[in-house]
């Protein structure tokens, strides 16, 4: 085992793959560990101009063969992220902006590639853009993967950086669920890229586009759901900690979270959609896959989802051609009340 320490001040053990403390979940007893998808992984080209990959400014580690990189957590990491987590059923107020995808019969797969920002927070505010997949339920049967970039000071020691991260839950977090790798469940299949990964480098309005390419896709053979970042296979949630993920919605868009009683923070980039893609927030190049012919098909956009015009907005434009794909904005500057 192999001890790292990162420049956001975290350290990882490089941990046997097939040690990892995701295969301690219980429904993961009888597990069998994959190395890679069946699947073939497509290329995420980066063709907007001025644009430039998220991959080259992912903090990330270096493990040796066969090992995967697994944060030390301490208690205080624990609390913290118990504690955010607590925001999706008390205490705040969340505001949204979401595309959604109309439910299909066992969909396979979603992708998009946003462009990212860092905004200025509270330390107990968080502001996310992201794309999801979630199961037709809404309520305590809820299961929900979220995939994307955050501002979230409070999980992460009180650091205003962008990181990438995900959240996952199979009873709308009740009692299951967590940000990144703070419990037992996604399972770390690259030795050096992971989630919750400090972004290093983000997007100015008006000026160089920083993105982040994302797909969540289902294995046709397993049923787990893999996680590509930037042409990375990262790792793959297990099919056995959800309890319905077969019909299946998806959308793309932010969210922000704020305790009760103070202003909402800004969202995206902090500024309103106006069709110009170096100014408020955006995915391009959005799609989902229907069927094992691993084909992305252009959304059924069935609702824009946007809970306060006057703070934020989403708009989706559809087919923007070559550079952009099927696109939409997000964002706003958020609300002094």
């Amino acid at each position: 085992m192999e001890l790292i320490p990162t420049n956001s001040g975290r350290i990882f053990d490089c941990v046997h793959i097939n040690k990892q403390p995701a295969l301690d979940h219980p429904l993961l007893k009888n597990h069998k560990l994959q190395r890679k998808p069946s699947f073939k992984r497509k290329n995420n080209q980066t063709s907007v101009k001025n644009s430039r990959n998220l991959i080259h400014w992912l903090e990330h580690v270096r493990c040796p063969k066969r090992t995967v990189p697994i944060q030390r957590l301490t208690k205080d990491d624990l609390i913290r992220g118990k504690s955010v987590l607590k925001v999706h059923n008390q205490g705040v107020i969340i505001h949204q902006a979401h595309v959604l995808h109309g439910v299909v019969d066992n969909i396979h797969g979603i992708k998009g590639t946003t462009s990212i920002y860092n905004l200025k927070l509270n330390n107990n505010q968080s502001s996310t853009g992201h794309l999801f997949l979630q199961n037709k339920v809404i309520g305590a049967a809820t299961n929900r993967i979220i995939v994307g970039w955050h501002v979230s000071p409070k999980l992460y020691r009180d650091d205003h950086s962008t990181y990438f991260y995900a959240l996952w839950t199979s009873d709308n977090f009740k009692s299951t669920g967590c940000y990144d790798m703070l419990c037992k469940g996604f399972v770390q299949t690259h030795r050096s890229y992971y989630l919750g990964s400090r972004i290093r480098r983000t997007s100015t309005y008006g000026g160089e586009m920083i993105e982040m390419p994302i797909s969540l896709n289902k294995d046709r053979i397993s049923h787990n759901w893999w996680l590509t970042v930037a042409d990375k296979t990262i790792g793959y949630f297990p099919a056995a900690i959800f309890s319905d993920m077969v019909k299946v919605s998806g959308g793309w868009g932010g969210v922000t979270r704020t305790p009760e009683g103070t202003y909402s923070p800004p969202m995206g980039s902090g500024h309103l959609p106006d069709k110009n893609f170096v100014h408020a927030s955006y995915f391009r190049d959005v799609g989902i896959q229907v069927d094992h012919s691993e084909k992305y098909h252009q959304p059924n956009i069935i609702e824009d989802n946007n809970d306060n015009f006057n703070c934020y907005d989403i708009n989706y434009y559809g087919d923007q051609g070559e550079d952009f794909g099927y696109s939409l904005q997000f964002g706003g500057p958020g609300c002094n009340k």
